[in-house]
């Protein structure tokens, strides 16, 4: 039986449209954003320290929860740091912990964040890329909380977390802070591959 052209022509277009590339209709970043990147490993990190802090708080006070960060800290920013691929560190001009002391490229950072914050400017990461590799800068913030540990002793910080903080920490330059402070930056180095999930 054969069909007339029109019908064969009719068919061949019907089966090209039908199968046809399929074209996501996700938008494709050509270049990877490195701030997102390192936005959303410093963002996680510290959710999983919060909620972790914040419950040992609640359930069995400020007291455990110092030495909830001297003990259980660094292990779980070294996982969230394997988890992702990349360096994860939190450090400041006035550590707790010597290992959290800031370098001098460090320091540099965190008072251009002291200035923005203090005089009202939009806080954006610092990002600098080379040798493949991309440094992720972003200040951390006290909060209310933060002033159980960090803020000024007999005032904010109960005495049996002060005597506890100058056992576990004699060199300890980490209080004195009030709300809205930068106590300090997470500093992420990260592959410059890496594009956003």
């Amino acid at each position: 039986m054969r069909f007339p052209p029109i019908f064969i022509l009719i068919f061949l277009l019907f089966l090209s449209c039908k199968q046809g590339p399929k074209i996501s209709d996700k938008k494709v970043p050509k270049n990877p954003d490195y701030a997102e990147i390192g936005m959303s490993y410093a963002q996680e990190t510290q959710k999983v320290l919060g909620k972790t802090l914040m419950t040992t708080i609640q359930e069995k006070g400020v007291v455990e929860a110092v030495k909830f960060c001297n003990e259980r800290a660094y292990p779980l920013t070294d996982s969230m740091a394997t988890n992702y691929n990349a360096h994860i560190r939190r450090v400041s001009d006035r550590p707790r912990n010597p290992k959290n002391k800031a370098d001098a490229s460090e320091l540099a950072h965190i008072e251009t964040f002291k200035k923005a914050l203090a005089s009202g400017d939009t806080i954006v990461p610092i990002l600098s890329e080379g040798n493949g590799k991309v440094q992720f800068y972003y200040p951390i913030v006290t909060q209310a909380l933060c002033l159980n540990c960090h803020g000024t002793p007999g005032k904010t910080m109960a005495p049996d977390v002060i005597q506890h903080l100058s056992q576990l920490y004699p060199d300890d330059q980490a209080t004195g802070y009030a709300s809205d402070e930068v106590r300090g930056i997470w500093s992420i180095v990260f592959d410059a591959s890496k594009s956003p999930d």
